[in-house]
Parts: C-alpha cells; structure tokens; sequence
C-alpha cells in the first residue's frame, strides 16, 4: 500500500509539473485557430511552429481542445463511486464539539466519525489513504465554541479551512420533543451565488462531500453566500396537501462558513502551494466580494 501510494503520488506530481507546458502549448494553438477564423496572417513568432500547430489544431476533439489540470484529476473519480469523508475533532474537545461532530456525520451521508484521542494528523490521512475515504473533516473550537471546519480532499488535496460562526446545534432549534431523528437519503443541494472563479471552486469542493441524490428525495442542503460568508441550512420537506403545497422543516445543524485559504496538497503538509489564501488587504478591500460575480466577470 505504501508503494502504491508512493507510486500514485509520483504520477500525480508528474502531471502538475506538465500543466505550464501545456498551457502554454494551448494558448499558441488557441492564436493559430483564432487567426485561421479570422483570415489573418499567423503571428511571426508562432511561423516557425505552424506547420505542427496546424497539425494538432486539426487532431483535436472536444475533450482535448481544453487543457486539463490538476484540479481535474482531484475528483476525477467522483461520478464512480460516492464520497466517503472521515470527521474527527481537534484534540481534547469539548462535549459540544464532540456533539457537532457527531451532527456533522449525519449531514454528510456514508461518513464515520472516529474520537481523535492521540492521532496525529498525518497518522490520520496515511489512514484515510489506506482505507480508501475520500476526505478527512476536523473541526476545531475556541472555549467550547466550534470555529473551524477544515476539509481535506484525498488522497492529494486541495484542503480548504473555513472558520465556523453562530453556530447552533440541532437540539438548540426547536422544540427538543419534535427533533426526531434525522433522515439518511441522499440530499438535494443547493449552492447559491457562487458564480466566481473562486465560488466555482468552492462550491466544487463542498458539493463533492455529497453523493448524487435520488429525485424523490426530500432532503435539502443549503450552502448560500452572501458578502464572502457561506450560510449552511439543513431541511426537509413534506407536501401535506399535494404538490402545490410545500412545507419546511428546519433540521439542524447551523452555522455560518467564511473561507480563509486552499491548499494544493493534504492537511499533513503545511507547505504545501496555496492557491488562495485570504490576507489583510483583501478582508479590507471596498466593494470586494470574492466568491460572487464581479462586475467585469459577468
């Protein structure tokens, strides 16, 4: 197992390292088809390489005339089989985090949830890694308060950390008698106003926690951003009248999500290659709304 996973990290690395020639080859031919369309002449600086350019531009297809990246092979095998995420907590929790653990494990379907007693945290990706889940959750506190959500995609990344804020467990909503239990069907999801290249990220790597729901289901998930913090809602829902009619019932738990950094690499590698990181300028900056639509992007 550890060959293999040795193995498969060399050839993952490999094809990170072929991503700027290959972009750079996808520009140069993305100019040669440009200037074909247009019946312009061909760039000087590309006349050397036009024959061979000419060549691939007519080989391509739909599925090579994008370049791939990374980011396509993290959830490459997302569509054949359903996630599979780990949660645990910081070390030392609370009773209320360890109940936020525990609610967590029924948000997210086909989860486990361990104790993390000793466990170091590269212990528990090699872990993860070995038994085959797809991602590792940790939450963390401050003083008894969940304040951090981190989600680790395996076996390579990304990893996102969120900070956690109002949080409010499932029994804290409601009437304590009318809880009842919670329904394990797959749910429908709802990503709301991530429209940027950054919310599309995002949102790609929280919709991924979840496996494909059935259409009867009704189950409902919200994640909703509004002004860079992502507001988590968790229903059900009955039609006690026929389908004209529509009633919600809120399940817990709640809480609202602000992104702070991606990582490209696990959570045992602290230097890893950050691809965003949330930093003092950006928090300050006027008008910025970092995973909605700017202006000039739509």
């Amino acid at each position: 197992m550890l060959r293999r996973n040795a193995r498969l990290r060399k050839e993952y690395l490999y094809r990170k390292s072929l991503e700027g020639k290959e972009k750079e080859q996808y520009e140069k031919k993305r100019l040669i088809r440009q200037a074909l369309a247009d019946g312009k002449p061909i760039p000087s600086e590309l006349r050397k390489e036009e024959a061979a350019l000419r060549h691939d531009v007519a080989l391509e297809d739909d599925n090579t005339a994008v370049p791939r990246s990374h980011v396509d092979d993290e959830y490459a095998r997302a569509g054949e089989r359903d996630p599979r995420p780990l949660i645990t907590t910081s070390r030392d929790p609370s009773s209320r985090l360890v109940q936020f653990a525990k609610e967590l494990k029924l948000v997210f379907p086909n989860s486990i949830r361990i104790n993390r007693g000793g466990n170091v945290i590269a212990d528990l990706v090699d872990s993860c890694r070995n038994h085959d889940y797809t991602d590792l959750i940790v939450v963390h506190e401050h003083r008894g308060e969940p304040d951090g959500l981190v989600v680790c995609h395996l076996p390579y990344g990304p990893t996102a950390y969120f900070g956690l804020f109002n949080t409010v467990l499932r029994h804290d909503i409601g009437d304590k008698k009318t809880v009842g239990t919670v329904s394990e069907a797959y749910p429908h999801l709802i990503l709301d106003n991530f429209s940027s290249r950054l919310g599309s990220r995002v949102s790609n790597i929280l919709k991924h926690l979840f496996p494909v729901p059935k259409l009867d289901t009704k189950r409902v998930i919200t994640f909703a951003n509004q002004a860079d913090y992502i507001s988590f809602r968790h229903h059900v829902y009955t039609q006690p009248a026929g389908p004209s009619s529509l009633e919600l019932k809120e399940v817990g738990p709640r809480f609202e999500a602000k992104l702070f950094q991606i990582s490209l690499g696990t959570v045992d590698q602290p230097h890893a290659e950050k691809e965003w990181a949330l930093r003092s300028y950006t928090n300050s900056a006027k008008r910025q709304k970092l995973a909605e639509a700017t202006e000039e992007e739509a």
